[in-house]
């Protein structure tokens, strides 16, 4: 994008993308950039983080949010979580809330439009998922929200396959006010590649293993070497659990599953950074960190 030749019509702004957890914002996100930024995981509340993800158009830039989904938090790390989602609607030009059109009466929904009132700017629902209800009945869930919210707008849309994403961005994209780039044109969010590369492999530990192990679970980075004359990234990653028990279910019977860990995320690192990765691996035991303020700091929770 020249900034010379942007004109006084330009637009940009910041978007919140909220919802309870497992809606598909980070899927949204992900297909609006059409690049991975952001884990998804069918296990909900598998975003921790406030994600930002930048779009470029010829008038426009919108930076999103993409926010940790909005629950009932009954522990110390999820009333972070859950903080960090509400603290981003402040901060924003447009909210853009999110419900899984085929769940309905969600109790976190109830507490996140308690937090939609009395806000003085454009809130705009994305009915999302629309593939997995009847078209016939899109008109009703549309009339039942529309009774709980003055919403600018009401777009249905399937994050998964694309369809109305467009039209969605471009109706936030009328909402915007004026103003010049807020970022770069080459830049695509604000986080770090390490953190990405961070999340890639927790999201892996998310969908190869159940129960509580993937919420009782933290990934750092240890070291990350670029070794430009082979075009080869080395990545040292330690995967934090609370329990002795925990870690062996993450290294798994001789090694195999914290294998498949590492095979599965190096593919997606390498796509990342367009370049051949080594990813070694480490299982720790921090007991009850999801209860230890200096841990959860360290965590960058």
């Amino acid at each position: 994008m020249n900034t010379n030749n942007i004109t006084n019509d330009f637009k940009s702004g910041f978007v919140a993308i909220i919802g309870a957890p497992n809606v598909g914002k980070s899927t949204f996100l992900n297909r609006v950039l059409k690049t991975k930024i952001s884990i998804t995981s069918r296990k909900p509340q598998t975003t921790r983080n406030r994600i930002l993800g930048i779009l470029h158009t010829s008038l426009s830039q919108i930076v999103f949010i993409d926010t940790p989904g909005i629950h009932e938090a009954k522990s110390v790390l999820n009333e972070r979580i859950v903080d960090t989602a509400i603290s981003a609607i402040a901060d924003v030009d447009i909210i853009l809330l999110m419900t899984d059109v085929s769940e309905s009466g969600l109790i976190s929904e109830n507490v996140i439009l308690k937090q939609l009132e009395n806000q003085n700017k454009p809130i705009v629902l994305a009915l999302n998922k629309i593939d997995l209800v009847k078209k016939n009945s899109l008109l009703g869930h549309i009339s039942t929200w529309e009774k709980k919210c003055a919403f600018n707008f009401i777009i249905p849309i399937c994050a998964k396959t694309g369809d109305n994403v467009d039209k969605l961005v471009e109706n936030m994209e009328s909402l915007l006010p004026q103003g010049p780039p807020l970022f770069p044109e080459e830049d695509l969010t604000d986080v770090s590649e390490r953190f990405i590369v961070s999340e890639m492999i927790r999201e892996k530990v998310f969908r190869l293993t159940g129960k509580e192990i993937p919420y009782s679970t933290a990934v750092t980075i240890e070291s990350f070497t670029e070794k430009k004359k082979e075009k080869r990234v080395v990545i040292h990653a330690t995967i934090h659990v609370e329990r002795e028990s925990q870690k062996g279910i993450i290294i798994g019977k001789n090694g195999s599953k914290l294998k498949r860990i590492g095979q599965d995320a190096r593919k997606e690192i390498e796509a990342l950074l367009n370049a051949g990765v080594f990813l070694k691996l480490f299982v720790r035991v921090q007991k009850n960190w999801g209860k230890d303020t200096k841990a959860l700091e360290r965590f960058g929770y």
